[in-house]
C-alpha cells in the first residue's frame, strides 16, 4: 500500500511531480522483486489523502500491470483519514487469513491536520495492522519526522529522507522493495 500525501503543501517546488514520476519509476523495480520471490505476488494499492482519503489505485494490481495516473495536490494532511481506508482493506475479508503480511509505506511532507493518533491506534489493533510492515519517506528535511517514525513503531527504523528529485527516487525505491522484501520474508498467518 502506497499511501501519499497530496496535501497543498506538496505542490511547493515540484514535490508531487517528482513523487508521480519517482512512483512511475519504482514500479519496474517492485515488479522484479515479485518476480524473483516465487513465494510471494507483489500487488499495489494506493491512497492520496489531503482534504479526506480516496483510494487512486483499489483493486491489488501487479506492479507490471499498474498505469500510474498523477496524483494532484490541493488541501489539507488528513492522514487519519488514509490509515482509516488502509484498514477497511486489512480485515479478513478481503484480506486472506494465510496472506503475508502487507506493505505499507506512507510518503508526506506534512504534520496530519486530522485525528492520526487516534486512526493509528486503530489500525495497529487490527491484527493485519499490526502485522504490517510499514516505512516512512520523508519529502525534505522539513517533513514531520516524529509522526513518520510513530507510523513506522520500530525505533530500529528511521524515515527515509528525500530532498530532491533523485533521491525521492531512490528512497521510494529503497522503501517499497525493503518492505516488500521484509514482509514476503515473513511466515503467513497459522
Amino acid at each position: 500500500f502506497l499511501l501519499v500525501d497530496c496535501s497543498g503543501s506538496m505542490a511547493a517546488g515540484g514535490k508531487m511531480t517528482a513523487l508521480n514520476t519517482a512512483i512511475r519509476e519504482v514500479l519496474p523495480h517492485l515488479a522484479e522483486t515479485s518476480e524473483s520471490n516465487p513465494h510471494a505476488q507483489v500487488s499495489v494499492r494506493a491512497i492520496g489523502f489531503s482534504t479526506g482519503a480516496r483510494w487512486h489505485i483499489e483493486a491489488p494490481t501487479d506492479p507490471v500491470d499498474l498505469e500510474w495516473v498523477d496524483l494532484q495536490p490541493g488541501g489539507y494532511t488528513d492522514l487519519g483519514a488514509a490509515l482509516r481506508l488502509v484498514a477497511t482493506a486489512l480485515t479478513v475479508p478481503p484480506m486472506e487469513e494465510r496472506a503475508l503480511p502487507p506493505a505499507i509505506v506512507l510518503v508526506s511532507d506534512g504534520m496530519p491536520t486530522d485525528d492520526f493518533a487516534e486512526a493509528l491506534d486503530d489500525l495497529m489493533a487490527l491484527p493485519w495492522g499490526a502485522r504490517s510492515v510499514r516505512m516512512g519517506v520523508a519529502i525534505r528535511q522539513d517533513a514531520a519526522y516524529d509522526t513518520l517514525t510513530t507510523f513506522i513503531g520500530d525505533p530500529t527504523i528511521e524515515p527515509v529522507t528525500a530532498s530532491n528529485p533523485e533521491q525521492l527516487l531512490m528512497a521510494l525505491r529503497w522503501a517499497t522493495v525493503h518492505v516488500a522484501r521484509a514482509a514476503s520474508s515473513i511466515s503467513p498467518a497459522a
